[in-house]
């Protein structure tokens, strides 16, 4: 019988993606050192195990606190009490750094494409999109990209 953790998973439930850690560890190392597969597999679940420990952890702190949400904090007091404390510093400067791409990311998200955009091409975007919608409600199929603003469809909204 598997293992099942608290929230009624089995092991293999939760992992990481094999790639993403593949590639991660290639990175971390000089370009001749090979990695077995089976050191790739163990690292993954060393990686999973660490992330199990230190969420455990941190809704540990989180409770002691009479909180319901995990925090940064949290999960900095967590690295701590597990003796992790020398990582902290770094940790949180990667932190740090998440939250400043994140914020650039959300501003210049959609709307960097959409700026790039003259006003004539939004318009025309916008129409279309209109037009798609309105053949789409009508009961039309497939209208496409290139469909064109049907000038008595205007005239009716």
């Amino acid at each position: 019988m598997e293992p099942i953790d608290i929230v009624g998973k089995t092991k293999e439930d939760a992992s990481l993606p094999k790639a993403t850690m593949t590639k991660i560890i290639k990175e971390m190392l000089p370009p001749d050192v090979r990695v077995a597969r089976d050191a790739q597999d163990l690292l993954i679940e060393c990686c999973v195990e660490f992330i199990n420990l230190i969420s455990s952890e941190s809704n540990e702190v989180c409770s002691r606190e009479d909180k319901r949400t995990i925090a940064p904090e949290h999960v900095l007091k967590a690295l701590d009490v597990l003796g992790f404390g020398e990582y902290i510093e770094e940790v949180y400067a990667a932190y740090e750094q998440h939250k400043l791409e994140t914020m650039e990311t959300v501003r210049g998200g959609k709307c960097t494409n959409r700026a790039e955009m003259t006003e004539e091409e939004a318009l025309a975007e916008q129409q279309r999109m209109f037009a798609e919608a309105r053949a789409r409600m009508n009961g039309v199929a497939n209208v496409g990209k290139q469909a064109e603003v049907d000038p008595s469809l205007e005239a009716k909204s």
